[in-house]
């Protein structure tokens, strides 16, 4: 049987990279495999959601009022056991947890990174088929090596970021991930039960047709927002138009979506909810880390995300991300009002 040696599966990419690091420990690349891991196995009870008594509400609500959902536990479960059983993470904090966990064994205190991340995100879609996916953001921890980390470790600005990515569970399973060396793609290969190059080196396109946004909202929103998407129903051919509204609902598939074919995703705030419903810390941060990386655009309508300085663990965005024209064209109408 011939192998061909010119995929690369994630565990093969991340020990390749260590190689051209100097001074690397291959803790991040550790941490990373850990991560596939645990995405493994979330996507085999995403697969078979139908088939158990997994879907559907757990009967408890999270500290962001919102319902959980019976996968959302699983999941929360699935990653933070993993990182916790692994060498490479001091600490999580996720979406679904009140605080962070500090892990209290020698390994773990003598771990460089922490790991903040939404197990699963868009999973009010779980019961009805549609894609959802898990993001995490990846931090150098700040307080010294051999101490239980602190909340300091968890509170810091995205551009302290190492590394960003998700999971998107959809018709295939395939995990995204940022260094500042570039964004690659890995699509799960159910035979093989292994992630394999398929996207490497992804760019975002700097301009797309596509523009990601609740409609349903629309006389909620600022005048700049409306006045912006007001343009993109506008648009002819003269003018790069006519631009498609697509919005899943699943921040994970529209920014996936984006990513790859260019686009811009808007969740602003409200005259009810000023700050928005997306977290700074386990959806915002990953993302505008990855898609500054792809040669995109991140903001909140008034300055770069990754520039925001969190105050608290589930501190809530605006959030405008995408294709650096499009980005720019908003951030014009943005600034009339």
């Amino acid at each position: 049987m011939t192998i061909n040696r010119k995929v690369l599966t994630l565990d093969e990419f991340t020990i390749q990279q260590v190689r051209h690091i100097p001074n690397a420990t291959g803790e991040l690349s550790t941490l990373l495999r850990d991560i596939g891991l645990a995405a493994k196995r979330v996507n085999v009870e995403v697969n078979k959601a139908g088939l158990v008594d997994i879907l559907g509400d757990a009967g408890s609500v999270n500290v962001q009022g919102e319902d959980v959902k019976k996968l959302d536990i699983f999941a929360n479960d699935q990653f933070t056991g993993v990182l916790q059983h692994g060498i490479s993470c001091a600490g999580i904090a996720s979406e679904e947890l009140d605080d962070y966990i500090a892990f209290d064994d020698s390994v773990s205190r003598n771990s460089k990174y922490v790991c903040l991340f939404d197990p699963l995100d868009g999973s009010g879609n779980i019961d009805v088929n549609v894609s959802i996916g898990t993001i995490f953001g990846v931090y150098r921890r700040v307080t010294p090596k051999g101490d239980m980390a602190c909340k300091e470790d968890f509170l810091q600005k995205g551009t302290q970021q190492v590394a960003a990515g998700y999971i998107v569970y959809g018709s295939s399973t395939m995990l995204v991930y940022a260094t500042r060396r570039g964004v690659n793609g890995f699509t799960l290969d159910q035979s093989i039960g292994e992630f394999t190059m398929s996207h490497p080196d992804i760019q975002c396109p700097s301009i797309g047709k596509i523009y990601s946004v609740n409609h349903g909202n629309f006389f909620q929103y600022m005048e700049g927002v409306r006045n912006y998407i007001n343009i993109c129903q506008k648009k002819d051919k003269s003018n790069g138009g006519p631009y498609t509204q697509r919005y899943i609902g699943s921040m994970v598939a529209d920014v996936h979506r984006n990513l790859i074919k260019g686009g811009i995703f808007m969740y602003p705030g409200t005259l009810d909810k000023p700050k928005g419903k997306l977290r700074l810390l386990y959806e915002c941060n990953p993302f505008a880390f990855i898609i500054e990386v792809a040669g995109g655009k991140a903001t909140d309508g008034k300055q770069r995300i990754l520039d925001i300085q969190p105050t608290e663990l589930h501190q809530r965005t605006p959030m405008f991300i995408g294709s650096k024209q499009m980005m720019e064209e908003l951030e014009r109408e943005m600034g009339k009002s």
